[in-house]
């Protein structure tokens, strides 16, 4: 992916043109006037992953232009990452630089950051990497006050810890996260705090009970908690699943349930076709289940899914796809009609724009 070029004299004009490429889009379905929601202009990405160039003992953090693996450039400033990032990362490069243990076969550096301040810093090697490596990495750790991992071939290790905590602010209530390393997270906080709202306005006066697929470490589950009696949460990624459980925990919420299952197999315990060991402990009879959560990847929902979805009065859809979410309203809307649009401007300065929409049973 190409570096955007930032700058915030033209971000209006550029949000204005993904607005008109949406309404275009989405035209076919009639929807309601699109509700808008912007980005900070500047240092709004907390997650960044960067390839690194060697040039003899040099290093350099370079993209590559789109399509190609050749045509690359050198980055010198990076104004899309959070402060701390943009702050650190090239004397950060420096120092690894000057240490032949930690340049050596290193080929992608990531960043997590929260807006709480804390970063998390991964090393990605083509070579083995073990004790030396450790002790060469330890004073990066005390130097830039990070946490560090370094990861090669079948093989991970940690400096003190491969997760952060993340304190996001929704309708003026706290709630904390443990984002874990080499796992999803919206990468833009500002925007995801904006979509966590939306969505409790979308969901605050539905009946019934919540059920979520695609669930991650609890992002929308724990706040919309609020708007339901009982909310039952699926993620198929084990590492995801158990940063939600210590999030339930950490912010004290007593009505979530997740479950370890993929979409596809959710669907299929909820159709009595299937049970398993990992719906323990959950009555999923005396569920009512009135509205549905789908925030899926980019391919979109499923044909099984999207089956199952359409037998719910309520749909909230995150979508980080415009096509997909197109071509999944094409079956959605036979059965329900949009009731909100909103677009959430999570990369600035690129094509790319979230969706959500509401719809209701007809």
């Amino acid at each position: 992916m190409a570096l955007p070029q930032v700058d915030p004299s033209q971000y209006e004009a550029q949000l204005a043109a993904k607005q008109r490429r949406m309404e275009q889009l989405f035209a076919r379905f009639n929807p309601p006037a699109m509700e808008l929601y912007r980005s900070p202009t500047e240092h709004y990405r907390m997650r960044a992953e960067f390839r690194v160039w060697h040039e003899g003992d040099d290093l350099d953090y370079v993209m590559f232009e789109p399509g190609s693996k050749h045509e690359k450039y050198k980055l010198t400033e990076c104004p899309m990452v959070d402060r701390r990032i943009a702050d650190m990362m090239f004397p950060f490069l420096d120092a690894v630089k000057a240490v032949t243990e930690l340049r050596s076969r290193l080929f992608q550096v990531d960043f997590l950051a929260t807006l709480s301040g804390e970063l998390l810093v991964s090393l990605l090697y083509h070579r083995k990497i073990g004790d030396e490596w450790i002790e060469a990495v330890r004073p990066l750790r005390e130097q830039f006050g990070i946490d560090i991992v370094g990861r090669s071939r079948k093989n991970k290790i940690v400096l003190d810890r491969d997760f952060v905590l993340e304190t996001l602010t929704i309708n003026g209530r706290r709630f904390h996260y443990k984002q874990m390393e080499n796992a999803f997270t919206q990468p833009n906080a500002r925007v995801c705090e904006q979509m966590i709202e939306w969505a409790i306005d979308a969901t605050r006066h539905k009946q019934g009970d919540l059920v979520e697929f695609y669930c991650g470490n609890g992002n929308f589950t724990l706040p919309l908690a609020q708007n339901f009696r009982q909310v039952v949460a699926t993620e198929i990624s084990k590492e995801s699943v158990r940063a939600a459980q210590v999030n339930i925990e950490r912010n004290a919420i007593e009505n979530v349930a997740i479950l370890r299952l993929s979409s596809e197999e959710f669907t299929e315990v909820l159709r009595g076709k299937l049970t398993t060991r990992r719906t323990a402990g959950v009555d999923l009879e005396r569920c009512d289940f009135r509205t549905v959560l789908v925030d899926p990847p980019r391919a979109g929902l499923d044909d099984e899914t999207v089956k199952q979805v359409q037998g719910y009065e309520d749909i909230l859809y995150i979508s980080c796809n415009p096509q997909t979410l197109a071509e999944n309203l094409d079956v959605l809307c036979l059965t329900h009609s949009i009731e909100r649009f909103a677009l959430f401007d999570q990369f600035p300065y690129t094509d790319h724009i979230e969706c959500g929409v509401v719809l209701k049973r007809i």
